[in-house]
């Protein structure tokens, strides 16, 4: 790995292209073994703290959710020694006590997305990472307290589903996840959360939410202008918990987020073909050869 250029990164969603207040700011166009990232990552210091940004979707927002290239995304924000990644996402609701305007720090998943490309691994190498706790405990703590600093509406846990998109949800399938005790709903956690912990980065999301999506019957139905409106000004709160964030991010990382491949391959290292070996060496290089 090249000098680290960043321990912090940050993964901007809807609405949020920029981080105010970045010093000593340059743009990196990374390439990967995986492709090139959403766009160039800037880099700077936030208050002294070396911070790594991307807008998840591109500079304005050219991407929709199924054709992220988030494999090349992560791999990008490790390649610059990020090893912990605060994600900014927007989100619907499935629950009147959590409402638009307000915040919501994850602790839970549920998949629903399809055919993305959820893995480093493959061809030639298995790895099968614990995943029951997908998001870094300790790093949403420090999100909750940043939010809480910053003077922001949130609540500190909840479960997320992770639908495909772009299409918003049916009815009936608003409902059924509500029936299932998710808190809320968006399209974008998924595979960033999986392949951050395979990269052996601590990862969490601000969840931003920004409607009832489709289940509340009075509720007049989830649209885009809504959404934007109010996630401009989430945007601005996020952007206030970030830099709280910073300061309150540790440097010593004692979760199990920076040992979460070293017991999870499966594949005896001298079958590993010596392309995927120095294809995945970023990730896998200090356990195989």
């Amino acid at each position: 790995m090249a000098k680290a250029e960043a321990k912090i990164g940050v993964i901007g969603g809807s609405g949020l292209y920029e981080i105010h207040g970045m010093t000593d700011v340059k743009e990196i166009d990374v390439v990967t073994p995986f492709g090139k990232p959403s766009d160039a990552i800037t880099v700077g210091k936030l208050d002294g703290v070396g911070i790594a940004f991307l807008p998840r979707h591109g500079k304005g927002h050219r991407i929709m959710p199924t054709e992220l290239p988030s494999r090349a995304n992560i791999y990008a924000l490790k390649s610059l020694g990020v090893e912990q990644i605060i994600a900014i996402n927007s989100a619907g609701s499935f629950k009147k006590e959590v409402k638009p305007g307000q915040l919501l720090i994850p602790d839970q998943l549920i998949d629903r997305t399809r055919g993305r490309a959820g893995t480093f691994f493959g061809d030639g190498i298995v790895a099968h990472i614990g995943f029951a706790e997908p998001f870094c405990p300790d790093l949403r703590k420090v999100l909750y307290e940043a939010a809480q600093a910053a003077g922001a509406d949130v609540h500190h846990k909840g479960t997320m589903v992770v639908m495909e998109g772009p299409a918003f949800s049916t009815r009936a399938e608003s409902q059924l996840y509500k029936s299932w005790g998710a808190d809320i709903i968006g399209m974008t956690a998924l595979p960033e959360a999986k392949l951050a912990r395979e990269a052996e980065i601590c990862y969490a999301i601000i969840g931003c939410v920004t409607d009832y999506d489709s289940w509340w019957e009075p509720g007049k139905p989830v649209t885009v202008d809504v959404i934007l409106e109010i996630m401009r000004k989430n945007i601005e709160t996020s952007k206030a918990i970030i830099k709280h964030a910073v300061s309150r991010v540790l440097s010593k990382r004692d979760c199990a987020c920076p040992h979460a491949v070293e017991n999870a391959i499966v594949t005896d290292p001298q079958a590993v073909p010596p392309a995927t070996k120095k294809k995945l060496e970023l990730i896998i290089g200090k356990y195989i050869k």
